[in-house]
This record gives structure tokens, C-alpha cells and sequence, in this order.
């Protein structure tokens, strides 16, 4: 029945192969073995796939990777369809608005933080490529554990910055293009002590 759905068997073997290794990429060749499929149907759908955004591909030691794009807007859905995790998990994906807020809160309490600004993936209409910008003289191992928390309730992999107070309004006076373009663009903001951003 899944295969009527998504169109084709080979399809929904990739998707599977894909979405339960994120962050690993696989040759043609490789996934040919893996999935159990002819080469020129994997190509075909390998294309597809490609087209529509959901992989993408990179070139090294002459072979040409393929792996899931954790940055497609429909991955945590997909994931949550095809990936082979146990049952409490995908429900875990539903209860997610619960989950951001205990991560977002976790972002208010970290020492030292002054601005936590989410874009990229966490904002509808976002095309920023950081996910999560935090500014203050905070402990980087504190950080990370944070969005490491965050990286597992939202079921993909996120980019982050960190950024001295003092470094960032410096950047925010000057019109820094890096800055502004998170900052013009969609964004949320969790944290701003100073009310930097209030407009």
C-alpha cells in the first residue's frame, strides 16, 4: 500500500535506507546491494529524489555520495513514517510542541546567555542556515548539551552559533551582513535580556 502511495517499491526502499541513516551517505553501487534493487530504477528515483529535495549529493574520492537532506521541510514527517523506531518514539514526534518548550527553557536558563534567536529550520519560512543563534558569555559545553537536546527532540540535526555580547552588538551596529540576514529574516526570539530586538 506504501508503495501505491509513494509511487514506486524502489522509492519507498530508499526512503527507508535514507531516513533511518541520517547523516550518512551512501554510492550507488553500495545502495544497490543494500536495498535489493536494479541500478538504472535506484538512478531513476535517486534523480527524483534529488529533484524534489529530499537527498543530496556530494562528489568524493571520485564517487558520488548520496544522503538525506535533514534540512528538507517535510524530514521530521518522513522520519516519522519511515524510520524503523519503536513505537514510543514516533510518539514522542507528536507530543514535539512539548518538547521544544522544555529545550527553549533550558536555552533561557544557561548562564551567562543575553539572546537566543531560532531561524532556518525551527522558523516556518525561514532561509537562514543557522537554526539557532546564541549570544552571551556562555559556557560552550553548556550550549551544546542544549542543543544537543534540542537535535533530539526535533529529530534532525541543527546548526548553531554562539557569539561574545560585545562581538555581536558590535556586528549588529556595522549592519554585518551574517547577522542581519538572520535577523531580517524569519526568526523567533527565545531569550533577549537587554531588548535588543524589540522593535
Amino acid at each position: 500500500m506504501i508503495d501505491a502511495l509513494f509511487g514506486s517499491k524502489t522509492r519507498v526502499k530508499l526512503l527507508h535506507l535514507f531516513l533511518n541513516n541520517p547523516g550518512k551517505s551512501f554510492y550507488v553501487r553500495e545502495i544497490t546491494r543494500l536495498i535489493d534493487e536494479q541500478i538504472n530504477s535506484v538512478r531513476r528515483e535517486l534523480s527524483n529524489m534529488m529533484g524534489v529535495g529530499i537527498i543530496t549529493s556530494q562528489t568524493d574520492d571520485n564517487k558520488l555520495y548520496y544522503e538525506v537532506n535533514q534540512r528538507y521541510e517535510y524530514y521530521v514527517p518522513l522520519r516519522a513514517i519511515f524510520a524503523d523506531e519503536p513505537v514510543e518514539a514516533k510518539a514522542a514526534a507528536v507530543k514535539q510542541p512539548a518538547a521544544r518548550q522544555a529545550w527553549t527553557l533550558a536555552f533561557e536558563q544557561l548562564p551567562g546567555v543575553r539572546l537566543v534567536v531560532t531561524a532556518g529550520v525551527l522558523v516556518r519560512g525561514s532561509a537562514s542556515g543557522i537554526d539557532i543563534l546564541v549570544i552571551g558569555d556562555t559556557p560552550p559545553a553548556k550550549v551544546k548539551a542544549v542543543v544537543k537536546a534540542a537535535e533530539k527532540a526535533e529529530g534532525r540535526e541543527l546548526n548553531y552559533t554562539t557569539m561574545p555580547y560585545e562581538e555581536f552588538y558590535y556586528r549588529l551596529s556595522v549592519r554585518d551582513k551574517f547577522v542581519t540576514e538572520i535577523i531580517n529574516g524569519k526568526h523567533a526570539v527565545l531569550v533577549d535580556t537587554d531588548k535588543l530586538l524589540n522593535n
